[in-house]
């Protein structure tokens, strides 16, 4: 669940150069565990000084919301199906990646919040697997309850950076106007079947998301 990132935004930084053409020390921490491979790289120690420390850096949390579409119409052409296994593979990407995951279900007569941003478990493959879908599509409800909880949310760490995820078929009865998105966000489309009402990708649009069809995934 990455966006591409702006041009220029994986450069390298590069260490400067002092006068007479001799490059300037990384900077580097003055305690903790040794950097073993920076220290012998300079030769031998031979006191104190010549050891060099790992510099501890803490990036910023990321906070993945995802927002399932698991009413009736996704049940449809193994749509609900698909979409789990590739729900799987997100929640193991955000264990590996120490992410936290907030998760909200639109099905029935109103969304439901199942996690609100927990680190990522083992315990979410046996929810995933217990999700069924059915009742109607309170998608539209669930987009507002979700931007309104980020916003919140940004508010308490403004450091996190956030990302959304939005799996749908887009099978709305109609599709009200919608404020754009305050985070990066990506909606995969599940609609299947001879006769589509592609309005998920419209969603996409007014939202301001990456646009993608599960097939397309699956495919790759």
């Amino acid at each position: 669940m990455r966006p591409r990132s702006d041009a220029g935004a994986n450069a390298r930084p590069r260490a400067g150069r002092l006068d007479h053409g001799r490059q300037g020390k990384r900077h580097a921490a003055r305690s903790g565990s040794v950097n073993w491979s920076g220290t012998l790289l300079n030769g031998r120690p031979r006191t104190r000084e010549d050891l060099q420390f790992q510099l501890r850096t803490r990036s910023p949390h990321e906070l993945w919301l995802v927002i399932v579409d698991a009413s009736a119409s996704t049940r449809r052409h193994q749509a609900l199906s698909d979409a789990k296994g590739l729900l799987t593979q997100l929640f193991d990407d955000a264990y590996r990646q120490r992410a936290r995951l907030a998760l909200l279900t639109a099905s029935g007569s109103a969304p439901k919040w199942q996690v609100q941003g927990l680190k990522a478990s083992s315990g979410l493959r046996t929810w995933l697997e217990a999700l069924g879908a059915g009742g109607g599509t309170p998608l539209v409800a669930a987009l507002a309850q979700a931007q309104q909880w980020l916003l919140q949310r940004k508010k308490r760490f403004p450091a996190e950076q956030q990302r959304l995820l939005v799996v749908t078929d887009g099978r709305l009865k109609a599709l009200p106007p919608m404020p754009p998105l305050e985070c990066p966000g990506l909606l995969i489309d599940i609609e299947r079947g001879p006769i589509r009402l592609a309005r998920a990708r419209e969603l996409a649009a007014a939202l301001h998301a990456e646009y993608r069809h599960i097939d397309d995934l699956i495919s790759l």
